[in-house]
């Protein structure tokens, strides 16, 4: 049996005390704002729907208020901090729970990469526990939001979900539909391959220290249908990524220049007769179908040239 959370943690006083206690001033190039309406901690558990054979990745591990509300839920918690004074005052917090395993590094190897002992550290519990589910759950640091959302659609394993606390600027770009000015690279990536949901926006207010900006919940889950629809999802996510450099740019040009050592203009231009596109379309205004069906098509004629 794991022991059950204990008292309710991460007041902003209980905060406020911890720190002063400890002499610790927070550093804002960690991102560090903890979330601490209680209520809306629980929010962010319920919302990731977990079950007993789960293991729940959490990134920013803080003082463990978190992960003490996830482990008696679950099979196994790897919690990741990178700050090592957070991290010694967590294991203090969280030395009752053997379902626990803490990291003190940093989560990402680089902007496009899960660090690979974060990786082991899942697959490893992954492997002890035979049937088990990754899932994420996270108050998310603000400063690497998007790459860990992003990097652990490539990652191994794969997670089943990922529920997490991010800024509300960068939940309206996961969301946002084709034509309007959030519309991004992002967009596509995330809405291509998983269900996306905004549970709850989060004002400054719940956040010690306050940020700047409002927050969300949201709830993201991979699809597999989905992801046969993209087939080769590197290629995939390189060829947005390319179209997006040159957003404002007509369609057809961007085409030209990303494929010009392989396809000429007069290829270019027979991919994209099927689509009936005017000539002045944009990648910004295409539906993310689309855009699948047009890297797929791209991707057959570099395969064949």
């Amino acid at each position: 049996m794991h022991p059950t959370a204990t008292s309710p943690r991460q007041t902003q006083s209980f905060l406020i005390q911890r720190f002063a206690e400890a002499g610790i001033h927070l550093e804002t190039r960690h991102g560090q704002n903890f979330l601490i309406d209680l209520n809306l901690l629980d929010l962010l558990v319920r919302s990731a729907r977990l079950e007993p054979h789960d293991v729940v990745l959490e990134v920013g591990t803080g003082l463990g208020s978190l992960a003490s509300r996830i482990a008696p839920l679950v099979a196994a918690v790897v919690t990741v901090e990178i700050d090592r004074r957070l991290f010694a005052m967590a294991e203090e917090e969280l030395a009752s729970f053997a379902n626990v395993t803490m990291l003190h590094q940093d989560a990402l190897k680089n902007k496009n990469t899960i660090h690979p002992a974060v990786q082991g550290a899942v697959r490893e519990q992954v492997a002890a526990h035979p049937g088990s589910q990754f899932k994420l759950v996270a108050n998310l640091p603000y400063n690497i939001a998007t790459p860990i959302l992003s990097n652990l659609l490539t990652a191994d394993p794969l997670p089943v979900s990922l529920t997490a606390t991010i800024q509300k600027e960068l939940a309206d770009r996961i969301v946002a539909r084709p034509g309007t000015k959030d519309y991004s690279a992002l967009s596509i990536w995330m809405q291509a391959l998983c269900a996306v949901e905004i549970v709850r926006e989060l004002g400054p207010q719940v956040f010690w220290p306050r940020p700047k900006v409002n927050s969300a919940i949201i709830h993201v889950v991979p699809n597999p249908a989905k992801w046969a629809l993209v087939g080769d999802v590197k290629f995939f996510h390189d060829f947005v990524r390319g179209l997006f450099l040159h957003r404002r740019k007509f369609l057809r040009g961007v085409l030209v220049g990303q494929s010009r050592e392989q396809l000429d203009k007069a290829t270019i231009d027979d991919i994209l007769a099927p689509f009936e596109l005017s000539t002045d379309a944009r990648a910004e205004q295409l539906e993310v179908k689309i855009l699948i069906a047009l890297a797929e098509a791209v991707r057959h004629r570099l395969n064949c040239s």
